[in-house]
């Protein structure tokens, strides 16, 4: 669906050169819903802008359906681009102009008449939940109503491709959770491939099915968000994963370890039953439950026993019980 093929993008500044990409080799399969993390400056933006050619790469080909998109002319590129509805951060509304028109007015761009564009943008209204809004203006609309009028106009047109550039950034926790239903809903009814660009671990593991990870312009991992999440290779994804817990007081902790309970080992009191065999406790720095797309996954970090003899029995006895263990190489702050 969407291969990117060696792509680097360099910016030339007045400081010198930034380098916004590099190397960049991915696959974005049909129907994925696939998340791009990164904290600042990883190249997010530059990445998820070079889908639709908003930037155009330095070097490296992108290619969506087989189609190089550095071989389309200017009018096939504007072509092409109806097939790529984006959706951002800020909604981008148009303040004079109410919900209605806002959702018709990607449409008569395409060239559709007004009465099929009015009822083509009703249709999406029901869609989205608000039905009973399409004379309100932006300004009468809470945050997710307007994210959720900016959706139905991106997906106006039809597109094969949805592009979310930190879609929930600006929502509190409650409406993020209801615009992430909203697009998954839609990537289930019409099969549209979403690519979401966020700095949010929890976003990503609320909606998407794979990630890659960037970090100064490099893919440093890529992977199922279950494979990632249990078992992160990368320092930058350790630390988006172990880094996105609790805001608890802070404790340190040395000689520890990240255990993840999957379904078939959650229902049996591990950690306890290990104390007992090993009769040696161990100190739980963090635990909790996380949402992987619709599943369930516990994960803990534990501060082991300083007996080095113990911490490795207790190792081997985790990964009998087919826990993943991982070790927390830094101190933790939890």
């Amino acid at each position: 669906m969407i291969r990117f093929e060696d792509v680097s993008k360099e910016f030339h500044t007045k400081a010198g050169n930034v380098q916004g990409l590099n190397h960049v080799n991915l696959h974005i399969s049909k129907g994925d819903i696939f998340g791009i993390i990164g904290m600042s400056g990883a190249g997010k933006s530059t990445f998820i802008r070079c889908i639709n050619y908003l930037e155009h790469p330095t070097s490296g080909d992108v290619r969506i359906d087989g189609c190089r998109m550095s071989g389309l002319s200017e009018r096939q590129l504007r072509e092409m681009r109806k097939e790529i509805g984006m959706i951002f951060q800020h909604f981008n509304l148009l303040m004079q102009k109410n919900v209605l028109e806002n959702i018709c007015f990607s449409l008569k761009i395409a060239g559709v008449k007004d009465a099929e564009a009015k009822k083509r943008a009703r249709e999406l209204l029901k869609v989205v939940g608000l039905a009973d809004k399409e004379k309100a203006y932006p300004s009468q609309l809470s945050g997710g109503q307007k994210q959720r009028v900016a959706i139905a106009r991106a997906i106006a047109n039809n597109p094969k491709i949805l592009l979310c550039d930190e879609a929930t950034s600006a929502l509190d926790p409650q409406t993020t959770k209801s615009v992430l239903e909203l697009l998954k809903q839609i990537n289930r009814d019409y099969g549209i491939t979403i690519v979401v660009v966020t700095h949010e671990m929890s976003v990503v593991q609320e909606i998407c099915n794979q990630v890659a990870i960037l970090n100064e312009g490099n893919v440093v991992e890529t992977g199922s968000v279950s494979e990632i999440f249990t078992a992160p290779k990368s320092p930058e994804a350790k630390s988006l994963i172990i880094g996105s817990g609790s805001t608890a007081k802070e404790m340190r902790g040395r000689h520890c370890i990240r255990i993840v309970f999957k379904e078939n080992s959650s229902y049996e009191p591990v950690v306890g039953n290990m104390t007992l065999q090993f009769k040696t406790p161990v100190n739980i720095l963090y635990a909790n439950t996380k949402d992987l797309n619709g599943t369930a996954a516990g994960e803990m970090i534990l501060q082991l026993p300083e007996d080095t003899e113990i911490a490795g029995k207790m190792v081997e006895y985790l990964k009998e019980k087919n826990l993943y263990v991982g070790e927390v190489e830094q101190d933790v702050f939890i």
